[in-house]
């Protein structure tokens, strides 16, 4: 019976002896196939890095994988330790009979033996050693490697340090040096580069390194954006501390404004003289706005500064004791001088700043037909019959006459050119003529055409634009025009046009680069790119007596009409956004960014409807005329500039669009009600 059992544990043993020594050969077969997978990788590994030797990413990576392979081996290197140190004592044993029985042992007698004694496997310890030599493989790998690359850095900087260009780049460059990738520029060389970028380009810029950042926030580069974008053109780079920061809140400006004039938002003022009897003549320029009252009175506004003292001017002492003084035919200010001209042939010059008295005063010998003012200066021209006459002052402080010419036909339009080397002075219209006047010239022939008299004029810095009318023999070759001359050249450049109906106005001056607008009796506002010529850009029907005043800027048309309505258009789509309408014929329309200036002007000056209870026994107010002024630039949030009708205290909804909140009183009655 024991006999039995003895025979049963000999064939196990055999059996579990036989099993390790399969998994002993198997795990050798896979040892070795591992290392020449890994041979194979170290020579990819350091023929790609020897490839890319110029990124330092691949550099970064094998370091990363060392130093993960390092802390892997670190963990078995103890077990290994262990089991040569088994192996030495076994082997260095002074004992030979024990030397002798360990190498006589059959190997599963000596592996049985090691398990029962309780020592590591020797398959694990040759996998321990076999993973330290693959380590030490590795690591000379990557020294050769990194000493390699560090050599051909050296002599690649040598080689480049060679040239003078990069020599004097290197010295340039030691203080500030701003990187381009793989080249190092000067900051000024940089900063010229930037120069040429826009707004979302230096955005982007700024996010690829803090060295990028400092230099697309350059005062420079934002100071000169401003200029482009025209905001500050007469300021300097020390006027703002932050100019990126000054031109985001120009821009958060203008959206504001264009916004307040598509609803319609903002303030609204009455230029009133209850004292001038019938309004004859309205003109505005920069923050003034001069009027002409048929009782001779002139009256100028500072929208700026309401209390100024300059805006009643006195007339001259020759008229100032006369009991019926003329009528004021004609007025015109700007930033210099304001001037006014009478039925009698009187014109008097005011300075804006000191104002009331006159700096200057001539007299024709009958009515002002046409009165001029520069855009800047204090030249005054003006018209009466067929002589024109130019005036301007001189440096000791008196005035002269720098023109004085009688021209064949009566003169209908009058302009001053704005001042330009080569230019001629003046502009006027006569008959069928347009004149271009000179100092110490006689008059040349800018534009002549039997049977087609001009109706309008306007002239820029270097064009003059006009409408011509077709009739007679010459009504076939497509209606009437409006012909765009060179002022230097004096040479046709494009006629556009070709309407039926009659030029009314044209605005040259005002409009922005290449566009012109016009006004035609046939109801409609026509802007032209003079660029392209032909059809219109935009045709707007819009008043039915016929357009009497138009100006454009890049994105909206106002105009004016016979029947006395103010209508603003977005130029794009063509929508009407808003209209004012007033009794008398709209015959000024002058905008800027912020504020609007329109003027009805009657066309009888002496209407029936004079009330004798009146002290002053002026005409009704209905027969005077109107002056608005909007004022799109007022923060209209606050309470003040809120209608104070209707206010509620809860959530309230706006009636139309004039910020009127609209109220039911009941609502909190109810509420109240409610509450008890």
């Amino acid at each position: 019976m024991e006999g039995d059992e003895l025979c049963t544990f000999r064939e196990q043993w055999e059996k579990e002896l036989n099993k390790t020594t399969r998994d002993q050969q198997n795990a050798t077969k896979n040892i070795n196939k591992d290392l020449n997978l890994s041979n194979v990788n170290v020579t990819h590994f350091t023929n790609q890095e020897t490839k890319n030797r110029y990124f330092g990413d691949q550099q970064k990576e094998s370091l990363h994988t060392r130093s993960r392979n390092k802390c892997v081996s670190e963990t078995k290197e103890n077990s290994s330790n262990q089991s040569s140190q088994e192996e030495t004592e076994w082997e260095g044993s002074s004992d030979p009979k024990l030397r002798k029985s360990a190498n006589d042992k059959p190997g599963y007698v000596s592996i049985a033996e090691d398990l029962l004694d309780g020592r590591t496997s020797p398959l694990r310890d040759r996998i321990q050693v076999e993973r330290k030599r693959r380590k030490r493989q590795f690591d000379v790998a990557a020294n050769v490697y990194h000493s390699r690359t560090t050599q051909q850095q050296s002599q690649c900087k040598v080689a480049r340090g060679d040239t003078f260009v990069e020599q004097l780049i290197h010295d340039l460059n030691e203080i500030n040096e701003i990187p381009f990738f793989d080249v190092e520029l000067p900051y000024e060389l940089a900063l010229k580069i930037f120069q040429y970028l826009s707004r979302p380009e230096l955005g982007r810029c700024a996010q690829v390194s803090k060295a990028w950042k400092v230099l697309a926030e350059d005062e420079l580069l934002w100071y000169s954006l401003c200029l482009m974008e025209g905001y500050h053109s007469d300021s300097s780079v020390s006027d703002s501390p932050c100019w990126k920061s000054t031109l985001r809140d120009c821009i958060e400006t203008e959206g504001n404004l264009r916004y307040y004039w598509k609803n319609r938002i903002g303030a609204i003022s009455n230029l009133q003289y209850e004292l001038g009897k019938v309004l004859c003549d309205v003109s505005s320029c920069t923050q003034y706005v001069i009027a002409g009252y048929t009782s001779g009175d002139v009256r100028l506004w500072d929208t700026l500064h309401w209390d100024s003292g300059a805006s009643y001017l006195r007339p001259t002492h020759l008229t100032m004791d006369v009991d019926t003084r003329p009528h004021v035919s004609q007025v015109k200010v700007n930033e210099a001088v304001a001037a006014a001209a009478y039925d009698d042939g009187l014109v008097d010059v005011w300075s804006t700043e000191t104002g009331q008295e006159p700096v200057h005063h001539y007299q024709h010998l009958q009515r002002v037909h046409a009165l001029a003012l520069g855009s800047e200066g204090a030249a005054v021209a003006t018209a009466s019959g067929t002589g024109v006459r130019v005036d301007c002052p001189v440096e000791k402080g008196y005035w002269r006459t720098l023109c004085r010419v009688e021209l064949p036909k009566p003169v209908e339009s009058l302009l001053l050119i704005p001042e330009r080397r080569g230019a001629p002075l003046a502009a006027a219209s006569a008959g069928e003529t347009v004149y271009l006047l000179r100092p110490d010239h006689d008059p040349s022939v800018l534009h002549s055409v039997y049977g087609h008299p001009v109706t309008c004029l306007d002239a820029g810095p270097t064009q003059a634009a006009l409408g011509v009318k077709s009739s007679g023999w010459a009504m076939h070759d497509g209606g009437n025009k409006i012909q765009v001359y060179s002022l230097e050249t004096g040479q046709l450049q494009v006629t556009v046009g070709n309407s039926a109906g009659d030029f009314t106005c044209v605005n040259l001056r005002d409009s922005p680069a290449h566009l012109l607008v016009c006004g035609n009796k046939d109801r409609r506002v026509r802007v032209f790119d003079l660029r392209s010529g032909g059809s219109p850009a935009a045709s707007l029907y819009a008043h039915h007596l016929g357009v009497t005043a138009v100006q454009v800027d890049d994105w909206k048309v106002v105009s004016g009409g016979g029947e006395g309505l103010v209508c603003v258009w977005e130029m794009r789509t063509g929508a009407k956004l808003w209209e004012i309408h007033n009794r008398h014929p709209v015959r000024h329309v002058r905008f800027r960014p912020s504020t609007l200036v329109t003027a009805n002007i009657p066309d009888e000056k002496s209407p029936r409807g004079a009330c004798i209870t009146d002290d002053d026994l002026t005409a009704h107010r209905r027969h005077r005329g109107v002056i608005c002024l909007y004022d799109f630039s007022v923060d209209t949030s606050t309470p003040k500039n809120v209608l104070p009708i209707c206010r509620s205290s809860y959530v309230e909804s706006s009636g139309y669009s004039y910020n009127i909140g609209l109220a039911m009183p009941y609502d909190a009655i109810a509420g109240r009600q409610a509450s008890l």
